[in-house]
């Protein structure tokens, strides 16, 4: 069952790995090796997590790429369940 209003991915990064040891943006984009609009994207949101991400964010944060892209996946259903009823299939 997915789960009800299912956070964005990128809040989780902001709020659980940058902010509580202050990490800025440009910081931990030098860190993660992507560019620091790449991050900025993600983390307010704009963006979702891709597979390369993922591993990216597993090494320097820990839990896995599956974890991660579990969120992704989470969000994504979450989101898509808003329109379901206009999603045509025959």
């Amino acid at each position: 069952m997915p789960m009800q209003n299912s956070p964005h991915p990128g809040g989780i990064v902001r709020r659980q790995c940058l902010e509580p040891i202050g990490l800025t943006v440009t910081r931990a984009a030098e860190g993660l090796g992507v560019t620091r609009q790449a991050l900025s994207d993600l983390v307010n949101e704009k963006a979702g997590i891709s597979v390369e991400m993922a591993i990216r964010l597993s090494r320097a944060f820990g839990s896995t790429p599956e974890t991660w892209l579990g969120l992704q996946l989470a969000y994504d259903l979450w989101k898509a369940q808003d329109r379901a009823e206009t999603i045509k299939v025959e």
